[in-house]
């Protein structure tokens, strides 16, 4: 009788990959997490318990068929995994990286919620993907037919680059038009080294380009090329910008020099730690933590990502500023732990009340906090302590409040409509808009959210763009 390969879990306990120690990872921009080793990925994989209604696949976005692959990994039929993989999620080994596990697939493990501690499906998820790009699976897409109808694309996000795979696949002509000089986005340019290792990101591009996707970069939509003459070019036009525009704060020096927006000051640290570009603004002080007191304003992913880019840029201390306690904060309790470990302070019940400095801030006004009433979303509400006044030395603020949408108004296309948020109103899974032949996919139609939710949006915008141009086609023949 062949040996039971899985539902190993009760004699096999969880195991990460190895974490680099706090002290030596703080010193670069390297990814932290080592790779599974193939007895460990295969060990950690055989813990899946194979349960017939399986909570991680039904809680992940792009609903990954999680058991097969982990099944597939256990018994060493590591391509076969990949293909699994691959099928649903256009990059795992992004997403194995990056993506909130512990709110979505992991938190929702089984066995996690009888007691064996959940399955480390994202490790697992990164190795089988990673093994495939060793081993020469990854390749180019080669469409069985070409088609004429072509698809531009404006952003090079992970939305509009999950559709770009997907059109290709289909044969279809695409044209990516980007702001920036490198494709990918916050991908490339939000994330820090240390949670995603660029190359892992390039390559991607680089598969895409070598599949035929054309990419226009340094392109800003509006200014280069209007929105009418991409609608000109292509039979189609999918909106996957995402969210740009940062929150902002008010109070007293609010406009000090020395208090800057999240995107800006991650964007020259990647710009500089990662690709070696020359950054004037990195330079001369303005976007560098180096010597500084530096304070981070908010509490989600993107603040954690400040906290830690500044540690390693040698910042003499790093506080950051949360208006709730630890158990309501929005980001990643793994990204609040790691930046613990590397020397990051954290103020809960906090938030700011204003900004002190004469030609440059050098201190924030701290209000404490308390949590009163849950609000609308069933969050305890925060509310000031009256006289709980206090300075926090800082001579480097970085706001971190959450991301809002871009003003559309420069592309004078009278058909988008915009909703409340300002976001793009699109059909809710296709990406539809009012404009015949647009879409909108990602951040710009649901607000600032996960990769892994842009990268869902993509490639379910990709199935109602082909419907359109098959009955557009079949029109035509009759």
């Amino acid at each position: 009788m062949a040996k039971q390969p899985m539902l190993k879990f009760v004699t096999v306990d969880r195991a990460m990959p190895q974490k680099r120690d706090a002290t030596v990872r703080k010193e670069d921009f390297d990814e932290i997490y080592a790779g599974f080793a193939e007895a460990k990925a295969e060990e950690q994989a055989s813990r899946c318990s194979q349960c017939g209604v399986p909570y991680c696949q039904n809680h992940c976005p792009l609903h990954n068929n999680i058991p097969d692959w982990l099944r597939l990994t256990a018994t060493g039929r590591l391509e076969e995994a990949y293909e699994i993989s691959q099928a649903t999620n256009t990059f795992p080994e992004i997403c194995g990286r990056i993506c909130p596990q512990d709110r979505l697939c992991e938190g929702n493990c089984v066995i996690e919620q009888s007691g064996h501690q959940t399955v480390t499906i994202g490790a697992v998820e990164k190795y089988i993907t990673d093994t495939a790009w060793e081993n020469g699976w990854v390749q180019p897409i080669k469409p069985a037919q070409e088609r004429a109808e072509s698809v531009g694309i404006i952003g090079a996000g992970p939305g509009g680059l999950a559709a770009a795979d997907m059109l290709r696949r289909a044969g279809v002509q695409v044209t990516v038009y980007d702001r920036y000089d490198r494709a990918g986005g916050l991908l490339t340019y939000g994330i820090p080294g240390f949670k995603l290792e660029k190359d892992v990101v390039m390559r991607r591009n680089q598969q895409l380009e070598d599949s035929g996707v054309e990419f226009v970069m340094n392109c800003n939509v509006g200014v280069d090329i209007s929105f009418e003459d991409i609608r000109s070019k292509h039979d189609a036009v999918i909106i996957a910008t995402g969210v740009y525009k940062s929150r902002d704060l008010g109070g007293p020096g609010a406009g000090a020099k020395g208090i800057v927006k999240a995107i800006d000051y991650l964007t020259a640290s990647n710009r500089v730690a990662n690709f070696g570009d020359t950054v004037a603004e990195f330079d001369s002080g303005e976007l560098n933590a180096e010597g500084k007191n530096v304070v981070v304003i908010g509490g989600g992913d993107t603040a954690m990502d400040c906290v830690r880019t500044a540690i390693r840029q040698g910042a003499t201390s790093v506080k950051c500023l949360y208006r709730r306690d630890r158990a309501n904060m929005p980001g990643s309790q793994r990204e609040t732990q790691n930046a613990e470990e590397e020397g990051v302070q954290f103020e809960w019940l906090t938030a700011p009340a204003g900004f002190k400095g004469d030609e440059a801030v050098n201190a924030v006004i701290v209000q404490k906090m308390r949590l009163g009433a849950p609000d609308a979303s069933g969050r305890q509400s925060p509310e000031l302590i009256e006289g709980s006044e206090y300075d926090e030395p800082a001579d480097l603020v970085i706001k971190a409040l959450g991301f809002e949408p871009e003003d559309l108004s420069l592309w004078g296309c009278e058909e988008l409509e915009v909703t409340r948020w300002g976001t793009v109103k699109a059909e809710f899974t296709t990406g539809r808009t009012a404009a015949k032949g647009v879409y909108a996919v990602g951040d710009i139609v649901r607000g600032a959210s996960l990769v892994v939710w842009a990268i869902r949006d993509g490639r379910d915008c990709v199935d109602a763009v082909l419907a359109d141009l098959n009955a557009k086609a079949a029109i035509a023949a009759e």
